[in-house]
């Protein structure tokens, strides 16, 4: 598609010290200093009116712009941070001990919608997390166990959903979410890496390759699918140390060491994809994979599927992929009469027992959390809970006794040993199990 070209000459009258375009808006900061005024600006357009801009009037020269979809932030040397929506008004100015603004660059602060994340001066393992609305912080920081080179938020999803790219001095890359964290090693050897301006897709160089993860998401799904929706290219031509300079629509733009730019071609499919999902237009991303025929698109469909909590799309998706006994855990899953079990299910499916657990307990569902532990072999946890409930003690001993004859064992456990005189009556046990899950069905 042609896109509108928009030409205008703009003419300030002071020194254009930086520059910054995005999200449809044009940045421009000026400063003048001579011996009878001092005074620096910035001026605000949007890309398809550049004749009518909002001014603001700073105090002192801006050393760096960074954008993001609803705000943007100025760093000078006086004022420090400073978070302004385009409309021209201040946000916050958000302050935090030792925080040097001459030391601020792109590397170390990085802004999206609800969230503004600094690396700390004083302490470089560890990231602060602010609001961009009120400039207070958000939690607690973000610890890793090496120095962080750099960082970048991710522009794609809501708040809850914001992800975190960290890269450390080894080299290696890791994502964590931004209000839970969890950090997650995706990648090593990497030079540098970017977010897509409109989707959750991440790109970068590493190892003499340009490596782009579709669904970075993923690693919080099913890590089993990470090197299926992920597409490897040879950057042998990008030479050392290639820099990523932008990643939007389908193309990545690199810049070599000699400064030369690059581009590389990225599939529209993903993108299209996040449209269809995040509208909720799960039949027209089936059709869109139906068409495409593409196992990492297929793979993505069954990420998105599973995160969306869509079990008949995700059973679609799993099948296209040859992944049998993710679908069998997918069929599993739709048996369930309840919706806490489901959620329960889809919490264990990405290895989450204890999230899964405390669902079950919640909803009162006591039988299934115990079902839960006795299923991943946690058997302590399991008696434990049937003690605390004072429901299906026996069940508990039964299956110990069972797993413990089926490998030939003598029961060692203490906790275990000072129950061996309760009875064992396997159709008592399945007369309370049937019991059981016909009460679920009436919930």
């Amino acid at each position: 598609t042609l896109k509108q070209t928009v030409e205008a000459d703009q003419d300030f009258p002071d020194r254009v010290t930086e520059i910054s375009i995005g999200f449809g808006m044009l940045l421009v900061c000026t400063a003048r200093s001579d011996s009878t005024v001092q005074r620096a600006q910035c001026y605000i357009y949007a890309v398809h009116n550049l004749h009518t801009p909002h001014i603001i009037d700073l105090s002192s020269p801006v050393n760096m712009i960074v954008q993001c979809e609803n705000c943007f932030l100025l760093v000078d040397n006086v004022a420090g941070i400073r978070v302004y929506s385009y409309e021209g008004h201040q946000l916050s100015n958000p302050k935090c001990m030792g925080l040097r603004p001459e030391f601020l660059n792109k590397q170390n602060l990085s802004l999206s919608k609800g969230a503004l994340v600094v690396v700390d001066r004083n302490n470089p393992k560890r990231i602060l997390l602010f609001d961009p609305m009120s400039g207070k912080e958000m939690g607690e920081p973000i610890t890793h166990m090496l120095e962080v080179a750099e960082i970048a938020l991710d522009q794609f999803g809501l708040g809850s959903e914001r992800k975190l790219a960290v890269l450390d001095r080894n080299h290696d890359l890791y994502l964590t979410p931004v209000h839970r964290q969890h950090l997650i090693k995706i990648a090593n050897m990497v030079d540098s890496f970017l977010w897509h301006t409109k989707t959750g897709m991440l790109a970068a160089s590493m190892d003499g390759q340009l490596c782009t993860w579709y669904y970075p998401n993923v690693v919080y799904v099913d890590t089993d699918l990470i090197t299926q929706t992920r597409c490897l290219k040879d950057g042998t031509s990008l030479g050392k140390n290639p820099q990523l300079v932008q990643f939007a629509d389908t193309h990545i733009t690199v810049r070599r060491s000699d400064g030369a730019l690059v581009c590389s071609s990225v599939s529209p499919f993903p993108s299209l994809l996040y449209e269809y999902t995040q509208a909720a237009q799960w039949d027209a991303a089936t059709k869109l994979c139906r068409f495409v025929k593409d196992h990492k698109i297929w793979a993505c469909l069954a990420a998105m599927a599973i995160n969306g909590q869509m079990l008949d799309t995700a059973e679609i998706a799993f099948a296209a992929i040859n992944e049998v006994d993710k679908l069998q855990y997918i069929l599993h899953i739709k048996e369930i009469p309840t919706a806490e079990g489901v959620a329960a299910e889809l919490a264990l499916f990405r290895r989450r027992p204890e999230e899964a657990e405390q669902i079950l307990l919640t909803a009162g569902l006591h039988y299934r959390a115990i079902k839960l532990n006795i299923k991943l072999f946690n058997w302590e946890r399991a008696l434990d809970l049937a003690l605390r409930h004072n429901v299906h003690i026996d069940t508990v001993l039964g299956y110990r006794q069972r797993h413990l004859k089926s490998f030939n064992k003598e029961e060692t456990s203490q906790i275990f040993q000072q129950h061996q005189d309760v009875h064992i009556d396997w159709e008592a046990i399945k007369a309370k199990i049937t019991e059981e899950k016909e009460a679920e069905k009436n919930l």
